[in-house]
């Protein structure tokens, strides 16, 4: 099994996706267990000083002003779990928790936290054993941390509160440490606010949303490339000297993908034969510019994100000269802005597929395919409804595409006034990625539908290849009405799983 090792310097996206949804095992370096046991000595001195240091020997947030003696701080650092632990709602995916947990572990390892060495090895140790804290939708505002989902996960540490076995299976915390044998933790002081006070989930959120998204945007500019041979659109809008003119990185790479799809299909290039037209519709010809957009707005959140990657964020910290000082690195704003940023690409990329998908069914505009693309128009009724689905999906994304981050309710007594919402940005984005995965998927059954539909004209040997691969794969090709649901189901499988981009790069090589 793959091992990620965790140091002092933070980790990479292909790390949190190993350990998220590849179960792979974590081991401390040597130079992260030294760095916490330096940061610890610091702590532990400043704990035995009679003056009040904020964390360590302090109440939190609102409360930071009452100084707590000795004998009462670790069950100040018990309480804060316990309390903080207040989250609401349905439980949040597994992949998620694991990332949450992975990305609070790489702060704890940076040696800024003050954290014992053993805490940190107890968080490895849990996530090794395949156990996921129960953690809910609902307690994060994305500032001092994602709060509530992170004190779930600290709560499962200290061997209380419900966990998940490897067996999907939940359960007290407490039983499923003792059947791994771990031993449940002693929260000393500041460990209980180092293992909240992160924006941990949202990150992790971002960090799975652009891998998904960066499989779904070559899936877009493949079932636009399908829509294009299928409405007999002209391929010469993508030529890269049009694009080189405009050189935004994403719409060249997008335009480039659909030509290299596109390459040797007799189907392209028809838009002077019977019903002349000087031009494509935006939803084709501007396929590249929209799809592009994104791109380059991904290309900016995976900075983000590679920055957040390489963070410490707790409240207080560490630093290497012996001070322990507050500051505001948990705020979660540059996260939850490009996770809303993502939003919107993704609404408005769904927006443009469902807008060929219409025009592919419309008898007016289809450039004579049958109406909805039925086998007995009136008899049949096609594809109608499947579109109707495709809109519903897109309506929702406009919705979901409203920022979460331009939002703020104040919080613990108006010490924490303004939040960033980064959690609720990043579980909408969540949505959004999800359900542009299904716009996706119409659109292919539409358009390979229709390319089948056009005889006597062969395909480009890459759409021929995405074609028979999604019918293997169970998606019924044209006739008669039939039980639309479960061809759909298949189809969104097939682009969920990444096989129509496989099916594509067969042909193509890999896409950009």
């Amino acid at each position: 099994m793959h091992t990620v090792v965790v140091g002092t310097s933070g980790v990479t996206a292909s790390d949190v996706l190993a350990v998220a949804r590849g179960g792979a095992r974590i081991e401390l370096s040597e130079e992260a267990v030294a760095a916490l046991a330096a940061a610890r000595g610091i702590v532990e001195a400043l704990a035995a000083k009679p003056e009040p240091v904020y964390g360590v020997s302090t109440g939190f947030g609102a409360l930071a002003t009452r100084h707590i003696s000795q004998e009462l701080r670790a069950q100040l650092q018990r309480n804060i779990v316990r309390s903080h632990a207040a989250g609401m709602g349905p439980r949040v995916e597994r992949e998620v928790v694991r990332a949450l947990m992975f990305l609070r572990l790489k702060t704890v390892c940076s040696g800024h936290t003050g954290v014992r060495p053993e805490v940190a090895q107890t968080m490895a140790d849990v996530l090794n054993a395949g156990i996921t804290p129960v953690v809910h939708e609902y307690g994060s505002l994305g500032c001092s941390g994602d709060l509530a989902p992170l004190s779930h996960c600290a709560l499962t540490l200290m061997g209380e509160g419900d966990a998940e076995g490897p067996d999907g299976v939940v359960r007290p915390a407490g039983e499923l440490l003792a059947e791994h044998g771990i031993e449940p933790v002693e929260l000393r002081e500041k460990e209980g606010l180092a293992l909240l006070n992160g924006t941990d989930g949202m990150l992790g959120m971002l960090v799975m949303a652009l891998a998904d998204l960066d499989m779904l945007y070559k899936s877009a500019d493949i079932t636009a490339a399908l829509s294009l041979e299928a409405l007999l659109g002209t391929d010469k809008v993508l030529a890269p000297e049009l694009h080189a003119i405009r050189p935004h990185p994403g719409q060249g790479a997008s335009a480039a993908n659909m030509l290299a799809v596109l390459q040797g299909s007799e189907l392209t290039g028809h838009h002077q034969d019977d019903a002349p037209r000087v031009q494509d519709a935006y939803s084709v010809r501007c396929a590249p510019q929209v799809a592009g957009a994104g791109r380059d707005t991904m290309a900016h959140a995976r900075l983000v994100a590679e920055r957040e990657l390489a963070s410490a964020v707790d409240n207080p910290v560490v630093l290497p000269d012996g001070r322990v000082e507050s500051n505001g690195n948990f705020h979660g704003a540059p996260v939850a802005y490009v996770l809303d940023f993502l939003a919107i690409a993704v609404a408005d990329l769904a927006s443009i597929a469902e807008r060929r998908t219409d025009r592919l069914l419309d008898k007016n505009r289809s450039h004579g395919l049958p109406p909805f693309l039925a086998d007995d128009a009136g008899v049949d009724s096609g594809l109608m409804i499947a579109q109707y689905t495709q809109a519903a999906l897109v309506s929702e994304l406009k919705r979901l595409a409203v920022p979460a981050s331009a939002d703020s309710i104040p919080s613990s007594a108006m010490q924490e006034d303004h939040v960033s919402m980064g959690w609720s940005a990043a579980r909408k984005l969540r949505t959004a990625v999800d359900n542009l995965t299904r716009v996706l998927a119409v659109e292919l059954y539409a358009a390979s539908r229709a390319v089948e539909l056009r005889e006597g004209l062969s395909p480009a040997p890459a759409t021929q290849a995405a074609i028979t691969a999604v019918r293997k794969a169970g998606v019924e090709g044209p006739g008669p009405d039939r039980f639309l649901a479960p061809d759909l189901a298949a189809a969104d499988a097939f682009v969920r799983e990444g096989r129509l981009v496989e099916a594509v790069e067969t042909v193509t090589g890999p896409l950009r």
